[in-house]
């Protein structure tokens, strides 16, 4: 499932960060990773409840050829395949944490519940269509 590699032409930045970006589970399997170091491929599912294999599979490899995501494929039996984020990956979280902080305030202001860990993966298996949002540090 080869992807077109993106490159422009851009309006302004937000345009070609946003084109990395897009995505409904980027922007979680950055924070995942973010949070969480190395990762197997089910960890990463489990860590996303609510993406489907075949998504987070595709996202996985956008993220790679955008240059965020590392994936080590270990040549062993059975396969073991690891993704971690690379120093680009690290630096859009890094750019992404002023936008988390918008979000925090938004859920403060609107009055909206923060939800953590295993109430975090139950909320979001019982709210079909309502995207994970993970708690910030």
């Amino acid at each position: 499932m080869g992807t077109s590699a993106r490159r422009g032409p851009y309006f302004c930045g937000i345009d070609a960060a946003m084109d990395v970006v897009a995505g409904k589970w980027k922007s979680l399997i950055l924070w995942e990773l973010h949070h969480h170091g190395i990762r197997r491929f089910a960890e990463l599912r489990r860590g996303l409840p609510g993406v489907s294999e075949k998504m987070l599979i595709q996202h996985l490899r956008e993220m790679e050829e955008d240059g965020l995501v590392h994936r080590e494929v270990y040549r062993e039996v059975p396969p073991k395949v690891e993704y971690s984020l690379t120093e680009h990956g690290v630096s859009l979280n890094a750019a992404l944490a002023s936008l988390g902080e918008w979000g925090t305030e938004r859920m403060r202001r609107i009055g909206a519940e923060k939800v953590s860990g295993d109430v975090a993966a139950t909320a979001r298996q019982v709210t079909p269509g309502r995207r994970p949002v993970p708690p910030l540090p």
